[in-house]
């Protein structure tokens, strides 16, 4: 027979089992729920197209991943069930994944050559202000 202190640890490592096991399946259903949030926000209120005026700041392989907006607006079509369309959603999170790579990385290397030009010239930060905005 085991000890009550021995009981005690068995009965709490046993709650311990069953509110981990809850916890995911609220973290779960917490997921799904913001994602219908989600849907119904985007359906009412379209995201901007991704791309636009982006010519010049994307490399022209990064450009040419961008997503159609068809493909994006289909996403929020309500009348296709989504269960019909797994393979074409997740090869279009996977289009979206490899742009929001590409941009990331443009992002990075923007921010790199900034912070280049500002360390070596501090100045340009005062000057910088009185200048025009262009590429350069």
């Amino acid at each position: 027979m085991t000890s009550p202190v021995e009981q005690r640890v068995n009965d709490l490592r046993l709650d311990r089992r069953a509110l981990r096991a809850e916890r995911a399946r609220v973290a779960w259903w917490r997921r799904l729920v913001r994602a219908r949030l989600d849907l119904a926000v985007a359906q009412a209120a379209r995201p901007d197209t991704l791309g636009e005026e982006m010519a010049f700041q994307l490399p022209l392989d990064v450009g040419l991943d961008v997503p159609r907006p068809s493909a994006l607006a289909a996403v929020l079509d309500s009348s296709t069930e989504a269960v019909d369309r797994l393979g074409e959603l997740r090869a279009l999170d996977e289009q979206l994944s490899t742009y929001a790579a590409g941009v990331e990385d443009a992002l990075t290397r923007a921010t790199d050559r900034l912070v280049a030009r500002l360390a070596a010239d501090p100045a340009v930060v005062v000057a910088g202000l009185r200048e025009p905005l262009g590429r350069g």
